[in-house]
C-alpha cells in the first residue's frame, strides 16, 4: 500500500526524474513528503515564485530534451504559473506542471482557491487533466511524460487533489513509455531530391523542439553536402555552429535585412522543425500564407502542424533525427548552380557580425565579442525578451548545440531561472544570464534561489533605465509621445550583495571583460550591473535615428 503522493514519486523516479522545481503548498503535501523520502535521487529545488519553478522546468526539458518538472499550488500558484507553460508550448519544450488542488469532495463549491484547472490550461498545453483516483497515477504519469516528449513536445499540466495524495492503494507501476519515431518515407525523400535539384536559390531554415546532438550533425552535414545555406529560425541559433561556412544567419526581430531579402529571393525553402511562425517570417511577409511564393518543403514531426497555416510543395511528418539521419545518406545534389548563392549569404553575415562604432562609453557589439572569446563553446547563454538580446544574437557565436536558452514566446523573465536550470543540469559547465533591466526584476528574486542551492551563475543585467524594446515602438508609431517606458532601478550591486552575490558595475567597454572572468570565478552568483546608454536601443539603429526616421528625417 502506497500514498498517491508516494506512487507519484515513485513514477518520476521510474522515468528518470532528477530535479524537480517548485514553489511548495499546502494542497500537495503529500507529494512533498513522498519527495522527502525520495532526496537522495530527486534534487527539490526551491524557487521563489511560480513563474520562475514553471520558466525553469521549461528550460530544464529545452536544454536536456527530457520533460522538465515543476510542482505547484492552487488557485493563485497555478495562476502564476501559467506563463511558463505558455513559454512551453511557443518553444515546443517538453514539460509537466503538477497542480495542488482543492480535496475532491470540495468541487464545484468554489472551495479556497479553486479553479478548474483542465478548462483553465486546455488552450495552453498538449493534455491538460486531473487525477481523481490515486490507482491511475502511473497510468496518468506514463502518459504525460509520452505526450510531453512525443510529437511536437509541449507542456502537460495534471492537477492533484490533496485527499487523493494521501489515500492508501495498492497498484502496480507502469514501465517507461517508449517514444514512436515516425519517419519520412522513399517517395519523400525521392521528392526532395528533385525539388531540389530544380532550384537555384535554395535555403534551409531550421528551428522549433526534437532536436538531439546526432541530429545537429547531421543537419549539417547535409548541408555542407549540399551547400545549402542554413538560418537559424527565432532564439535557435545553438541548432547550427555559427562559425560553420554554410550558416547565414538567424530569423527573428533583429534580423540582417540583407537576409530578409535572400529569403524572399530564394526560390525553394526547405523547413526543417521550424513552425516558420510570425516572428520568423516578419508577420508572414518573407515567407506568405498560405502559399508561400517560394517552393516549401516542410520537414516536422507532428503531422498536425503541416498545412495548418503553410500549403507546402511537400510536407513530410517525421522525426527530426530520422529525417536528417536518412537526408544525408540519399539525398545528394549537384549545388554548383547556387555556391555563389550560399557564399554571398556567408558574406553578408561575417560584414552584419562585425562591430561597428556607436555612441557612449560602452560598445555592447565589443562586449560580446570580448564574451565570445573569454567563453568555452559549451558555456550557455541564457536570455530574457527584449532589444537588448539582439546584441547576444547579432555578435555572439554560438559553436554548439543547446548553449542558448531563449523564450521564443517573447516571455520577459525567462532568463534568470532558465539559468538555474541550466546550471543545475549542467554544473561543470559556466552559465550566463543576459537580462533587462526591466525583465530581472520580475524574475530577479530568483536570485536568491541561486545562493541558496549553490548554483553559482553569472548574471549580466542591461540598464538603460527603460522598457526599450516598447519605447522603440512607440517612437516609431507615435513620436515624441513616450510614456510608460521609464523605469528608476534600484543600485543593481547592492541589490546583488544584499542576495549574498558578488556584484560590480561596468561604464566602459574596457571594463567588461576583466568583470567577467571575475564573475566566472567567483565561486558563487555574481551579476555584472552594465550601464547601457539610452540611445543603443537596438544593435540596428540608435535612439536619435529612430526618432529622426519616424519625423520623416
Amino acid at each position: 500500500m502506497r500514498t498517491g503522493g508516494q506512487i507519484l514519486v515513485d513514477a518520476l523516479r521510474l522515468h528518470g526524474v532528477d530535479t524537480v522545481f517548485c514553489v511548495p503548498g499546502e494542497s500537495y503535501l503529500g507529494a512533498l513528503d513522498a519527495l522527502y523520502d525520495a532526496r537522495d535521487s530527486i534534487r527539490v529545488i526551491t524557487c521563489r515564485h511560480e513563474s520562475g519553478a514553471t520558466y525553469a522546468a521549461e528550460a530544464y526539458g529545452k536544454l536536456t530534451g527530457k520533460p522538465g518538472i515543476a510542482f505547484v499550488t492552487r488557485g493563485p500558484g497555478a495562476c502564476n504559473a501559467c506563463i511558463g507553460v505558455h513559454t512551453a508550448l511557443q518553444d515546443s519544450s517538453p514539460m509537466i506542471l503538477f497542480v495542488g488542488q482543492v480535496p475532491r469532495e470540495f468541487k464545484g463549491r468554489e472551495a479556497f482557491q479553486e479553479v478548474d484547472f483542465p478548462a483553465m490550461f486546455g488552450p495552453l498545453a498538449k493534455w491538460a487533466t486531473e487525477v481523481d483516483d490515486p490507482a491511475r497515477l502511473p497510468e496518468f504519469t506514463a502518459r504525460a511524460f509520452a505526450t510531453a516528449a512525443g510529437g511536437r513536445p509541449g507542456p502537460v499540466v495534471i492537477s492533484l487533489p490533496e485527499d487523493m495524495l494521501v489515500e492508501e492503494v495498492e497498484v502496480a507501476d507502469v514501465s517507461v513509455s517508449e517514444y514512436a519515431a515516425s519517419e519520412p518515407r522513399e517517395d519523400d525523400l525521392a521528392r526532395l531530391r528533385d525539388l531540389l535539384s530544380g532550384a537555384t536559390k535554395p535555403l534551409v531554415i531550421f528551428g522549433g523542439g526534437s532536436w538531439n546532438a546526432e541530429a545537429v550533425s547531421d543537419l549539417e552535414a547535409f548541408c555542407e553536402a549540399n551547400s545549402l545555406p542554413a538560418v537559424a529560425s527565432f532564439r535557435t541559433q545553438d541548432i547550427f555552429n555559427n562559425d560553420h561556412p554554410n550558416f547565414i544567419g538567424e530569423l527573428g526581430y533583429n534580423t540582417n535585412p540583407k537576409l530578409a531579402q535572400r529569403v524572399k529571393d530564394a526560390d525553394l525553402i526547405l523547413a526543417i522543425g521550424a513552425r516558420l511562425g510570425e516572428t520568423a517570417t516578419m508577420g508572414y511577409t518573407l515567407v506568405k500564407a498560405p502559399k508561400p511564393d517560394q517552393t516549401l518543403i516542410h520537414v516536422y514531426p507532428d503531422h498536425s502542424e503541416l498545412g495548418r497555416v503553410f500549403q507546402a510543395d511537400l510536407p513530410i511528418a517525421s522525426n527530426l533525427g530520422s529525417f536528417l539521419s536518412q537526408a544525408r545518406r540519399h539525398v545528394q545534389v549537384d549545388s554548383s548552380a547556387w555556391m555563389s548563392w550560399l557564399e554571398d549569404g556567408r558574406s553578408d553575415f561575417d560584414v552584419w557580425t562585425v562591430p561597428g562604432e556607436y555612441p557612449g562609453l560602452l560598445n555592447l557589439a565589443e562586449a560580446f565579442v570580448q564574451l565570445r572569446d573569454i567563453l568555452p563553446d559549451d558555456a550557455i547563454i541564457t536570455t530574457d525578451a527584449g532589444n537588448f538580446a539582439g546584441w547576444t544574437s547579432r555578435f555572439f557565436r554560438f559553436r554548439k548545440f543547446r548553449t542558448l536558452l531563449g523564450p521564443a514566446n517573447g516571455s520577459m523573465g525567462y532568463g534568470m531561472p532558465a539559468a538555474l536550470a541550466a546550471k543545475a543540469a549542467r554544473p561543470d559547465l559556466p552559465v550566463v544570464c543576459y537580462a533587462g533591466d526591466g525583465g530581472i526584476m520580475m524574475t530577479g528574486n530568483e536570485l536568491a534561489t541561486a545562493v541558496q542551492h549553490d548554483l553559482p551563475i553569472v548574471l549580466m543585467i542591461a540598464n538603460n533605465g527603460m522598457f526599450g524594446t516598447i519605447r522603440m515602438h512607440e517612437e516609431r508609431e507615435y513620436p515624441g509621445r513616450e510614456i510608460a517606458t521609464e523605469l528608476r532601478n534600484p543600485d543593481f550591486v547592492a541589490w546583488a550583495e544584499a542576495f549574498g552575490a558578488q556584484g560590480e558595475r561596468v561604464t566602459t567597454t574596457e571594463e567588461f571583460g576583466p568583470a567577467v572572468e571575475r564573475a566566472l570565478a567567483a565561486g558563487r552568483p555574481a551579476v555584472i550591473e552594465i550601464m547601457v546608454d539610452q540611445e543603443l536601443i537596438s544593435s540596428n539603429i540608435t535612439l536619435s535615428e529612430l526618432q529622426k526616421r519616424a519625423r520623416g528625417g
